[in-house]
């Protein structure tokens, strides 16, 4: 019998035993590919020049309780590695860097390599439709805590206009002593939301294939941080193959 379909109530169990004793746990493990990024590619960025993969780990547990034939609710836990490294081509774009041991902050043309990590425990609360005992589709909301992070990067090949597009040129090559640096590991927001969806799909009882794309809502930045122009959002996809515990 599936563990899905309804069961009598049985008066000699605890409430608790009668909560759980259709409540399906599952084990996951994932790789994520994305990247923190803004709505939209703004005018500033005009170029990609390079997007190199990292080893973005995630694993975890969830708890899937049937309401109906069909309707569940889940919840799990999940420790997740969040990171991307890319290398851009941007005009005028707003930057704060640090040439020399001088802060500078203003308009900037030229390359910009940009590295982000965080690791974080993900809690999601998602809605789940079982199509039959092979197929799953999920969605929900999730939320993060945030145990480390880091967000730097350099800024090199062009040249930077101190305060305002008219401002005094500051000239950026490409070697340690003549690029701009930055450092917003501190201004990363610590506890972060989003919306998720995903489709589970199993080929044996116990093994099975995952699919989740997660959006965050909430930002990568806490609120107070004003360099960068745009508001970036953490956007990752995950596959992986997940393991039925009963």
């Amino acid at each position: 019998m599936s563990a899905w379909a309804a069961t009598p109530n049985d008066n000699n169990r605890s409430n608790l035993q009668k909560f759980f004793h259709n409540v399906e746990g599952y084990g996951r493990l994932g790789y994520s590919i994305g990247g923190t990024a803004p709505m939209g590619m703004p005018a500033e960025i005009r170029k990609l020049n390079k997007f190199i993969l990292q080893p973005n780990v995630s694993f975890g547990a969830d708890l899937i309780k049937p309401a109906s034939q069909h309707w569940g609710v889940l919840a799990g836990i999940h420790f997740e590695n969040k990171a991307m490294h890319i290398d851009a081509t941007v005009k005028n774009y707003h930057m704060q860097i640090t040439q020399g041991g001088q802060t500078l902050e203003g308009r900037f043309t030229g390359k910009n390599d940009s590295h982000a990590v965080q690791w974080t425990f993900t809690i999601p609360v998602q809605a789940v439709y079982k199509f039959n005992d092979k197929w799953k589709l999920k969605f929900g909301p999730y939320f993060s805590y945030v145990t480390s992070c880091n967000f730097d990067g350099f800024a090199y090949d062009g040249y930077l206009r101190v305060d305002d597009p008219t401002g005094a040129k500051v000239l950026l090559g490409n070697t340690d002593e003549e690029r701009g640096n930055y450092d917003f590991r501190d201004d990363v927001r610590k506890v972060q939301w989003g919306m998720g969806v995903g489709v589970d799909y199993f080929f044996a009882r116990r093994f099975g294939i995952f699919a989740d794309l997660n959006w965050g809502l909430s930002g990568f930045f806490k609120s107070s941080f004003k360099t960068l122009d745009q508001t970036l959002y953490p956007i990752y996809g995950t596959l992986g193959i997940a393991y039925r515990f009963k």
